[in-house]
């Protein structure tokens, strides 16, 4: 079974923004709502261009060594980079990773803290 469509439709439909990068650092992929969320850093045309033009020396320095530290162990999967107070989120980087384990490149990960203001299932009846 083909699993790409399920799994694009995950990323797309998350109300994060989700940029996929290879192990060069170039953004091949990013969500709908990563789109919106840098359209004022350029948006979409940001794909195919390198993640590090978009960051300070100081956080490329980051990314590359948490990209080592990947590599490094395949056990190494999930790297906290920071909690955006002002959102109320943390932030992660997220290896991305072949069956066999090998390393493909990573992700960055938004995860909001607020809680949930709906009801449960509402809406449906």
């Amino acid at each position: 079974m083909d699993y790409g469509p399920f799994l694009k439709s995950i990323v797309d439909l998350d109300p994060c923004a989700v940029v996929i990068c290879n192990l060069e650092h170039e953004i091949i992929y990013m969500n709908p709502a990563a789109k919106g969320r840098y359209a004022r850093r350029g948006g979409e045309r940001l794909i195919g261009r390198s993640l590090l033009h978009c960051h300070n020396a100081d956080s490329c320095q980051k990314i590359e060594r948490t990209v080592d530290w990947f590599l490094s162990d395949r056990e190494h999967n999930r790297m906290f980079t920071f909690h955006d107070e002002r959102e109320n989120k943390d932030v992660y980087m997220m290896a991305l990773r072949e069956a066999d384990g090998s390393l493909i490149g990573y992700y960055e990960k938004h995860e909001y803290r607020t809680a949930e203001t709906g009801a449960c299932y509402e809406g449906i009846s």
